[in-house]
């Protein structure tokens, strides 16, 4: 068995925190549905500001917000305006691990989807997406 990259919400930026929810991360719906993450699903958060690396699950925030809100104890692992990525990973067998396809999801500043990609195709994406930085 292998764990792999199942979908990514890239470059998302915090809109907001609340310490006192029981936890987990709020996520527009709408990205949420392009990434294929389910509400309580566990997500992986990845802080490109402060290069902190947590799980909690997701809550879906209001379709068309941009929300990406860090709840409960997250909430001290990013501050609002942060660059996160959000992961899942997927637990196959060895056949098809080899033909996984991950979903990736490029947002702008405000987290309006930018475009999509799926399989080997966002590598090239991402290499492209670093010369904007």
């Amino acid at each position: 068995m292998r764990t792999m990259l199942r979908s990514k919400i890239h470059r998302a930026r915090v809109t907001g925190g609340n310490v006192d929810y029981e936890g987990s991360i709020t996520i527009d719906k709408l990205l949420m549905d392009a990434a294929d993450i389910l509400p309580y699903e566990l997500v992986h958060v990845l802080n490109v500001h402060n290069g902190a690396r947590f799980q909690t699950y997701a809550i879906e925030g209001k379709p068309g917000t941009g929300e990406i809100v860090l709840n409960g104890a997250a909430a001290r692992l990013a501050a609002k305006g942060d660059v996160v990525i959000i992961l899942t990973y997927c637990t196959v067998g060895e056949d098809e691990a080899r033909h996984v396809e991950p979903k990736v999801v490029y947002v702008d500043a405000s987290n309006a989807i930018r475009s999509q990609r799926q399989g080997h195709q966002w590598v090239d994406d991402l290499a492209e997406s670093l010369k904007t930085l």
